[in-house]
């Protein structure tokens, strides 16, 4: 079987990029692609090859390590390889490998109760020091694994980097190693990488893409007193003692890892020591959600077998050790190709342009769609039908296109151009003087009535129970409902007439539409979808307007004076407020019975009352299930009192509310020594 006409481009295509993104990394310094992108390509023409060995060329990326090194720095030669990892990228592959392994193993070796350690792979670069008579004599960048860059005046400011190895603990003959070789990898912890961008975007100089270039760019720095003050970080994992072959100094890489730290060296105390590929599918597991609360970027696993006799047996392929991989987390970036590009309306009338992929698995999931934004982005990454793109999940959530692959562009394709006419009213559409959104200001357009719909039934809005998307589009398409206060309106025989709706079903939906005018004065204001107001933003509000006509006839320079509003979201609302169309939706839903006042408890305002505000200035983390409370009930309470809530651990936390079934926040928590509370402990500090 021959490969196909487009199967020889295609690799070519790959080979020509890979070798561009390889240069970029290795000698320019200046990535192109992130290493999960890079990691696919390869993967992919790897397929190709392994289909079609005719294919494969010299000059391909699979069969070298990777470019030399830059000539800036003085090129020094590692004295032993530091190889680079076989990845593997689910359990599956990881069980491959296992297998794989022991076929290589010579017919006399008898596998007994084989055990690996897992490391967390640390998302850095990799650096190797040479000691000798205990002293730091070099520090050398990877390179190509064979040739690196001698950068051992930046390596000497990083101070989890020991200039002298501490040897006071051993004896006899191994109390003056003449050398010692040592791998890990220099990281900068999330914190410090958000604090650089910060002064780097506040000094207008361009912002790193992300830690780990963030760190390849600081070791290179020509002036160390630059990469002093970075505070990079080093965990060592490898470690090589010249001369000795005694294996009482250490036989395994468990042990070898307890030397290090004794030694000197931060090692990642988040090891473990599995004694079955099970255990290690288990560490696997647990640290794909644990690495998001992590105070340092990781991107997989490193397995390893254990003992070091068993590794020297399987030795090394040209290019990696066979007792070791590295099994890495779903790609939060990918490559995949534009099928078409439409475009959606919104709530607000913003049109929002999509484009339509080829399915890609993302993050643990199949994406299929993406934002583009506005027409502004669109330009931006000057994005075609017909393009390679690389696609990301934005806050983990949002599928968006980062960037086009432009070298893989197909001949004859156009710009895309936004519509001029709203795709589903027909109506002109409008940019704003300083927007980059183009709308549509019709206010009967079908798809902005459904977006407020959708938006006035959801959780955090008037929380109406089996009202979906489907639903709301059939009460619309059908002219059931030309506004959200038509919902109230609606009847059980009115509801039957709509597909897949049953007589029960629609007694239930009435019920649960009834019930939502009970909702809070604060979810009441959010469901009436005021750009730029949000829930947070509708609390405040409503605590300082106690009922809608304190708030209609607020002046905008009374409603920007609510702590935590500023000025856009102050003149969005003094403006819906003055549209006739607006005021009229207000009489009708308060006629109906909605609820446009605060209940008299609520009614003080906090400004005027201190003793409300008994946890002001204090930060506060809920993790676990609490027994009386919810969630949100008792966020809302800590916020009532003038605390804070947030997310994630960090130093900052003064307090963790402690549940049940507690997860990797507590952990976090006792290392960082923040104090922890019960649900009681919280509400006697709230004396509630």
């Amino acid at each position: 079987m021959k490969p196909t006409q487009l199967e020889i481009k295609r690799a070519k295509e790959l080979r020509e990029l890979l070798q561009r993104a390889s240069y970029a990394y290795y000698v320019l310094d200046n990535p192109i692609m992130e290493d999960t992108v890079y990691d696919r390509l390869y993967r992919e023409l790897q397929d190709i090859e392994r289909k079609y060995s005719e294919l494969i060329t010299p000059d391909s990326p699979t069969q070298r390590v990777g470019e030399k090194p830059a000539t800036h720095f003085t090129s020094v030669r590692h004295n032993i390889p530091l190889y680079s990892l076989e990845n593997a990228f689910n359990i599956t592959e990881l069980e491959n490998w296992n297998q794989r392994w022991q076929r290589h193993l010579p017919s006399q070796y008898l596998i007994v109760d084989t055990e690996y350690v897992t490391e967390l792979k640390i998302d850095g670069a990799a650096l190797a020091l040479t000691y000798e008579n205990g002293i730091l004599v070099r520090g050398a960048t990877r390179g190509d694994g064979v040739m690196g860059e001698d950068i051992t005046q930046n390596v000497r400011t990083i101070r989890s980097i020991p200039l002298r190895l501490n040897f006071d603990y051993l004896t006899g003959a191994f109390k003056n190693i003449p050398k010692v070789e040592v791998r890990g990898e220099v990281f900068l912890p999330v914190e410090l990488f958000r604090q650089i961008n910060e002064r780097r975007k506040k000094d207008g100089e361009q912002l790193f893409a992300n830690p780990r270039n963030a760190v390849a760019g600081t070791l290179r720095q020509l002036d160390s007193r630059i990469v002093a003050q970075r505070q990079l970080d080093f965990f060592a994992y490898t470690l090589h003692i010249a001369g000795l072959d005694d294996a009482s100094v250490a036989d395994t890489q468990w042990e070898s890892l307890e030397l290090l730290q004794k030694l000197g060296f931060r090692v990642d105390t988040n090891h473990k020591l599995c004694r079955s590929i099970a255990e290690v599918s288990e560490y696997y597991e647990y640290w794909d959600t644990a690495r998001l609360n992590s105070p340092y970027m990781t991107d997989g696993v490193v397995v390893k077998l254990n003992t070091f006799k068993l590794q020297e047996q399987l030795g090394f392929t040209q290019k990696f050790p066979r007792w070791a991989i590295a099994l890495k987390y779903p790609a939060q970036e990918a490559p995949t190709r534009v099928e078409k590009i439409t475009v959606n309306v919104g709530r607000t009338g913003a049109l929002t342009p999509l484009a339509e992929m080829l399915p890609v698995q993302l993050a643990g999931t199949t994406v299929s769609r993406a934002t583009l934004h506005n027409s502004d982005r669109i330009q931006q990454l000057d994005i075609r039908i017909g393009d390679t793109v690389i696609v990301r999940k934005a806050g983990e959530i949002i599928p968006e296109v980062v960037r086009v692959i432009k070298e893989l562009r197909p001949a004859g394709t156009q710009p895309f151009i936004m519509p001029v006419n709203c795709p589903v009213c027909g109506q002109p559409v409008v940019r704003e003087l300083g927007e980059a959104v183009t709308r549509c200001v019709n206010s009967s357009c079908a798809a902005i009535l459904k977006g407020e719909i959708e938006h006035w039934v959801s959780r955090d809005a008037l929380d109406i129970k089996g009202v979906g998307e489907k639903l709301v589009h059939q009460l619309v398409d059908k002219k059931l409902v030309h506004s959200i206060a038509d919902l109230y309106e609606l009847t059980t025989a009115k509801l039957c007439t709509l597909e897949r709706m049953g007589e029960k079903s629609a007694v239930k939906l009435v019920t649960a539409i009834a019930q939502s005018k009970n909702q809070p004065w604060p979810k009441v204001l959010y469901g009436l979808g005021i750009r730029h107001v949000g829930s947070v933003n509708a609390q405040l509000l409503t605590e300082k307007f106690t009922n809608v006509t304190q708030l209609s006839n607020a002046r905008q320079s009374d409603i920007e004076n609510v702590y935590g509003v500023g000025p856009e979201i102050a003149q969005s609302v003094y403006q819906w407020f003055r549209m006739t169309v607006n005021q009229n939706l207000i009489s009708r839903l308060e006629s109906i019975g909605l609820q446009f006042a605060n209940q008299e408890a609520a009614n003080e305002n906090m400004e005027n009352n201190p003793e409300n505000q008994k946890l002001a200035g204090k930060t506060f983390v809920i993790t676990g299930t609490l027994t009386t409370l919810k969630r949100d009930e008792a966020k809302k309470l800590i916020q009532q009192a003038g605390g804070k809530v947030t997310d994630s651990i960090s130093k900052k936390t003064d307090f963790l509310v402690v549940g049940e079934d507690a997860g990797s926040k507590l952990e976090k928590a006792e290392k960082l020594g923040i104090i922890q509370l019960t649900e009681t402990e919280l509400l006697q500090m709230l004396k509630y």
